[in-house]
């Protein structure tokens, strides 16, 4: 008998200290849409990966997409390649321009000058860029007889497609019918939409990554609408922490973004009306059935009730 509480106690000590030992740890990835991308090389590259577009990796990086297609050199229709290596910052200023200015001779002839004060105009060039001040300046010089060749040549496409053309030139003061766009361009919205019913439960909040826009709740299933005119400009799934995604460019500056959706209606390159249904509400990390809804300016996420109609 004794033998036999001896083996019952040895057994339930034995099974104390099996259960004593902590588990391994769960990682939780429910937030990990609020940290920032890490995707970039460590030159400050980034690769490009099959189903990227221009804007959503600029809206990944909290960029303005003009900005990055203009020190890639990339112009319209912004194409981009799988493998293909991107900047993600400004390339640094050269000193050999400044230096070519400062020393030069003072006898230097007006050609040499003008072309050594100009060495970014073809860059400038690449994507939607206005022309630059010293262009400018050289066309209305005090005994120029006719205006600089340079300021003539800026080629149309720089500016067909945000701006109207007559702005495009250096000398229109006043420039006719300037609140016309040129067919086809986008301006911005001068009227939004909600981009679907329901309470907002968690609302924009200016330098907190993790609300960067507005959650709407509702039902899944429910229809999501562009919230106003414009182009598809990314379709997918391939940000993390957003879910099935559609990016939606309404002007040069202005973009507007419909993440956690069940499922996607418009693919890239669709022009959408304003009220256009794009997509079904479906569910976040947290399971919770909403529409995270953000808009962007430049670039940086502004908070949409500024732009919505009150409700």
């Amino acid at each position: 008998m004794n033998n036999y509480k001896l083996l019952c106690i040895a057994g339930i000590a034995a099974l104390l200290v099996a259960c004593s030992h902590t588990p391994a740890p769960v990682e939780d990835l429910s937030a990990s849409h609020t940290q920032p991308r890490t995707r970039s090389t460590a030159d400050g590259n980034y690769t490009v990966r099959g189903g990227d577009t221009l804007y959503s990796i600029a809206f990944d990086f909290g960029l303005d997409w003009k900005e990055l297609a203009r020190w890639n050199g990339i112009g319209r229709p912004y194409t981009i390649y799988p493998g293909q290596s991107l900047r993600m910052a400004a390339p640094a200023t050269s000193t050999r321009t400044t230096a070519a200015v400062t020393t030069r001779p003072v006898g230097s002839a007006p050609t040499a000058s003008t072309r050594s004060t100009q060495p970014e105009t073809p860059r400038s060039t690449t994507v939607d860029a206005p022309p630059a001040a010293s262009t400018t300046a050289s066309s209305t010089t005090p005994g120029s007889t006719a205006p600089s060749v340079s300021a003539q040549s800026t080629p149309p496409a720089t500016t067909a497609a945000s701006t109207p053309a007559p702005t495009a030139s250096p000398e229109a003061v006043t420039p006719p019918r300037a609140t016309e766009a040129p067919k086809g361009s986008l301006s911005d919205p001068q009227s939004w939409l909600w981009p679907t019913d329901g309470r907002v439960v968690a609302t924009f909040k200016d330098n907190d990554p993790s609300r960067k826009g507005l959650d709407i709740a509702g039902e899944e299933g429910q229809p999501i609408i562009a919230s106003a005119t414009g182009d598809v400009v990314y379709s997918g799934n391939g940000l993390i922490g957003f879910g099935e995604l559609i990016i939606i460019k309404h002007s040069e500056s202005m973009l507007t973004a419909y993440a956690h959706n069940r499922r996607r209606l418009v693919e890239e390159g669709t022009r959408v009306a304003a009220g256009t249904t794009i997509a079904e509400m479906g569910q976040n990390g947290q399971n919770q059935t909403v529409l995270h809804f953000e808009l962007r300016v430049n670039g940086k996420p502004v908070d949409p009730t500024r732009y919505l109609p009150r409700r």
